[in-house]
């Protein structure tokens, strides 16, 4: 059929752009695949976001966990709605370039260039309809899953019913909409007012070799080193200056693109320099069209080595930030139970309460009480070595001992969680406590990092005696009861029971915190920012899988004709594959490994931010994103491959 005889038939045309979808099936099934996924991602959290047993909950539990998880699930939508954007729009540009030759013989046909964008248009609505559809629908499928799995991580004691908002749906659907319609139109355009020659020629002009500029590649090192010291000098000299780090970001993102656009050729040129190496074996062939092949994909291999070094360090921050037992590192002990000690025989009912609970429930316990004493010159608190000791004890810890001339620092939390010990503050202090003019008979002979006392500030440690001379000087104190549980996180009902039957009915008393509420919130965090990190990181995985198909599939008819040549010389199947397995091997694995060693580097210094180890959490991210990434390359190899052998037979 002429394509003349396609005006004025709206049916006809949409049937033939239906058609044209459905035959190049093989060719879309990544980039209707990935939007599907990226449909699918944007409406569970949609449907979290909107769902109102999860905000109830959360909102009854912590206020704080109810904004964090709206907030986040908004910016993940916002996250991969904008990466959607610049997906489709880099994946629709590439399919329409690698068309060209079809659209010129349509215009030789008879196609005119308005029936030309008008068909381009047809088509990538039909795929983002169809994307819509179906990622809303395997959505659909796996709500109830995700939200099994979102109550399991966030601790909903309730759980959370099956519910589907249509607010949801709608959002999604016009969302993507919108979207899709949007990025049709920016990329009907492409190969307008050329001519039908141009168009069937396409990328069949001879290219020249691949150059690059030793000063641009000694950059590309340049700013990446540049940037890694910038991030290192932000975290350790805790310069936390946000322009320090976006510049740090800039000069990494910059080096990268000069990494693979002229550091990688000048490298490959300089391996072709050394003949003996050159020609061993298929080296020649290998490095010569490896050359072309990263200057041609060098866009490409700078956007998938970009998202990957996102969605790792993402993932990993999030599970840093999130992990709950900083807290049970920071906060030893099971229950703390705070009151002036001049409302001791208030207190004391309240402390029987406590012992009496635990008895009932069976939990096993050490209680150790320390007396906070406030000279009133010092916002330090002051306790003494014998109460200090029994907690030392009660954490494993040697008793520790005092000369009559000597005290010591017990590190509080924030010391602890930061890693700055400041000694000369504590030391005014102590002089201001034991003189009042700025000096001290008493020397300091070390500070206790150890986490004993479970205060945020650093704590003064004196002998009883210098307590007791306090004391008499007029000195009050303030009584914090520890209780070490060791089957503490068996004990958060019994702390929600404490918490109602311990009501505060005295004045500056009868506070009580318990660990596993503390825990508790913290799983909730955790379930929150793992639900949003894990989705948005596989969004971004799955992209830059995508990017990978669509530039192996764009030059397939180029790798075709160049085997058939390299066939005639002689090589084998078995070296024929073996020079496509280095070549997929590249494509597939070198922006991996840069994006590994940028978010390697953000795991070290978060490491040293949250003064945790990344070391399980950066190996487990590693390993499942490797074994996704190693299947997707023998899944692809074996079936280029398998096209390659049977265009040469």
């Amino acid at each position: 059929m002429s394509c003349r005889c396609l005006e004025g038939t709206d049916m006809n045309f949409r049937q033939f752009a239906y058609r044209n979808v459905v035959r190049k099936k093989r060719t879309y099934a990544a980039h209707f695949l990935s939007s599907a996924f990226s449909v699918m991602a944007f409406f569970i959290y949609a449907v979290l976001l909107y769902h109102p047993d999860l905000q109830g909950q959360l909102t009854s539990s912590s206020a704080t966990a109810s904004y964090l998880a709206t907030m986040g699930l908004r910016v993940s939508q916002y996250f991969i709605f904008i990466f959607s954007f610049l997906f489709l729009l880099y994946s629709t540009g590439a399919f329409l370039k690698a068309r060209k030759k079809e659209f010129g013989i349509l215009l030789v046909l008879g196609m005119t260039e308005k029936q030309r964008m008008k068909l381009t248009f047809a088509e990538n609505m039909l795929i983002g309809l169809a994307a819509i559809g179906c990622g809303i629908g395997v959505g659909l499928l796996f709500t109830k899953l995700m939200l099994l799995a979102s109550a399991r991580l966030l601790m909903l004691e309730e759980g959370l019913r099956f519910y589907l908002p249509l607010q949801a749906v709608w959002m999604t659907a016009s969302a993507f909409a919108l979207l899709f319609l949007v990025v049709s139109i920016l990329t009907i355009r492409v190969g307008y007012q050329s001519s039908a020659l141009e168009l069937m020629k396409g990328d069949e002009k001879p290219k020249p070799e691949p150059k690059a500029s030793i000063w641009l590649s000694l950059l590309a090192v340049l700013l990446i080193a540049a940037g890694y010291a910038m991030v290192f000098y932000f975290v350790n000299k805790q310069a936390y200056f946000m322009p320090l780090l976006a510049l740090a970001i800039g000069c990494v993102v910059l080096g990268t693109y000069f990494l693979f656009t002229q550091l990688s050729v000048y490298v490959l040129r300089a391996l072709k320099s050394r003949k003996s190496f050159l020609f061993r074996g298929i080296n020649l062939m290998t490095f010569t069209d490896m050359a072309y092949r990263i200057r041609d994909n060098a866009n490409m291999y700078f956007m998938v080595a970009t998202v990957m070094a996102v969605a790792f360090s993402g993932i990993g921050a999030c599970l840093s930030v999130g992990d709950p037992g900083r807290t049970e590192k920071q906060y030893p002990y099971a229950f703390t139970y705070w009151y002036h000690s001049e409302h001791g025989d208030q207190a004391e009912g309240a402390v029987v309460h406590i012992d009496e609970m635990l008895k009932v429930e069976g939990h096993s316990f050490q209680r150790a009480q320390l007396d906070w004493i406030d000279t009133g010159h010092s916002s330090y608190p002051i306790v003494s070595l014998t109460q200090f000791n029994k907690l030392a004890g009660i954490r494993g810890f040697d008793p520790y001992l005092l000369h009559s001339d000597e005290w010591l620092i017990a590190s509080g939390v924030f010391a602890r969680i930061s890693g700055k010990f400041y000694n000369e503050p504590v030391i005014e202090a102590l002089a201001m406590t034991q003189e009042g003019n700025g000096q001290s008979s008493l020397r300091l002979k070390e500070r206790v990092d150890e986490a004993i006392i479970a205060l945020d500030n650093d704590v003064i440690v004196l002998r009883d005696e210098e307590i007791a001379r306090l004391i008499e000087k007029g000195a009050v104190s303030s009584t914090v009861m520890y209780y070490a549980v060791p089957t503490w996180e068996k004990t958060l009902e019994l702390a929600k029971q404490l918490q109602s039957d311990l009501p505060v009915d005295f004045a500056g008393g009868g506070q009580l915190s318990a660990l596993a509420i503390e825990h508790y919130h913290e799983r909730q965090m955790n379930g929150i920012l793992l639900i949003i990190s894990v989705l948005v990181g596989v969004v971004f995985f799955t992209f830059a899988a995508s990017f990978i198909y669509f530039r192996l599939y764009a030059d397939v008819e180029r790798d075709e004709k160049q085997l058939g040549m390299t066939s005639k010389l002689g090589l084998s199947p078995k070296e024929l594959g073996r020079l496509m397995t280095r070549q997929l091997s590249v494509m597939f694995f070198l922006p991996f490994l840069i994006g590994m060693v940028h978010s390697g580097i953000a795991f070290i210094n978060m490491a040293n931010l949250t003064k945790t180890s990344m070391l399980s959490n950066s190996l487990m991210i590693y390993g499942a994103f490797l074994g996704i990434q190693l299947l997707y390359f023998l899944l692809i190899r074996w079936r280029y491959l398998s096209r390659m052998r049977k265009k040469l037979v």
